[in-house]
């Protein structure tokens, strides 16, 4: 086993390999369409392959500078009936499969084309400012819009922004979001959020509902509880990983270092790892850096990285406050990613 440890990386991107990154996950890197497995209970499923099937043969139009979104719009053209959309959002809770679909479209539609999570968007403005980011994808086909999220106003306003200078330049538009939890079965509440806040782009956008219960807990057993102590980790970790680079780190130590690190950075933080390894895991009482842990969490989902882990098991990692407050999506969406990678550690070792 080759020992690495994330507090002595501090890698440096460039904007040009930032943005090559902005492509599916390992994860999603050979999804398609018909690797998806549509649950036969949930019929909304299996019509959101073929709306998406339909909107991949209309991307690559060609639209020419000057017949884009806001000209159609206020020209008389957009919006009419028939017309296709400028884009298409996937409504759903946790687990149902809108990363899988999102990343088939992705698959489905010639280049060039751009795929990220909203954060990661919103990272990449920071990153090459607003204006960088536009020029670099005002002439993409698509761009794809993981995990579009609603509870940061200023993001919000940001993404809405992009997304609109994005249209008007003909770039056809795909986002996927969530419902909480407990919130499924109550309406369409999560797409009245997102069209209200796109503001005069959401009349472009057809909402496609995706019902269904989390597939990471179907069927599955109960994530594993973190071991007993570091000699049980060290030994666990030999068993499961024998040969292969895991990342050792005490947990108080990763999160410190992550205030150090932009999180446009943290795929490449994770770059050449196997797996993780993590002593002492916490519940972590700081909202900022509660948020920033979010971020590696969703990019360590991203490469399947599993974790074996000593401390608190991971579904308490964060506060109860946390949990039912503004940003509880981006928590709850945390907390099954690492169950998830949780038990696949425990299933190695």
């Amino acid at each position: 086993m080759h020992i690495e440890h994330l507090v002595e990386r501090n890698p440096r991107v460039s904007g040009h390999e930032l943005l090559d990154g902005f492509r599916p996950s390992e994860r999603f890197g050979e999804v398609s369409f018909d690797t998806y497995r549509p649950d036969p209970s949930q019929p909304s499923q299996a019509e959101a392959v073929e709306k998406l099937k339909a909107f991949a043969a209309g991307v690559g139009g060609g639209q020419a500078s000057g017949n884009g979104f806001f000209s159609k719009l206020f020209g008389g053209g957009g919006g009419q009936k028939g017309s296709p959309a400028q884009g298409i959002y996937l409504d759903g809770g946790f687990g149902v499969g809108k990363t899988h679909l999102l990343a088939s479209l992705w698959h489905a539609v010639p280049g060039p084309k751009a795929f990220g999570t909203f954060v990661e968007y919103t990272n990449l403005v920071g990153a090459l400012t607003f204006r960088h980011t536009v020029e670099a994808l005002k002439d993409y086909k698509l761009v794809c819009i993981d995990e579009f999220e609603l509870d940061d106003p200023g993001d919000t306003v940001l993404m809405s922004r992009l997304m609109r200078e994005l249209a008007d330049a003909g770039v056809k538009l795909a986002a996927t979001s969530n419902t909480l939890p407990g919130s499924l079965g109550e309406g369409r509440f999560a797409a009245q959020d997102f069209q209200r806040e796109i503001q005069v782009l959401s009349s472009q956008f057809d909402v496609v509902r995706i019902d269904g219960e989390d597939y990471r807990h179907r069927g599955l057993p109960e994530a594993p509880q973190p071991l007993a102590d570091d000699a049980a980790l060290e030994a666990a970790a030999e068993q499961a990983f024998s040969g292969r680079t895991v990342a050792i780190d005490d947990f108080d130590a990763l999160v410190d270092h992550l205030s150090r690190v932009h999180p446009s950075r943290y795929r490449a933080l994770i770059d050449g790892l196997d797996a993780i390894v993590w002593r002492g895991v916490r519940t972590i009482d700081q909202q900022a850096v509660a948020l920033r842990f979010v971020v590696l969490a969703d990019r360590l989902y991203d490469k399947d990285l599993p974790i074996l882990s000593t401390g608190v098991p991971f579904d308490q990692v964060f506060t109860e406050e946390m949990m039912a407050g503004g940003y509880q999506k981006k928590y709850y969406r945390a907390v099954s990613r690492l169950t998830a990678l949780a038990r696949e550690g425990g299933e190695a070792a």
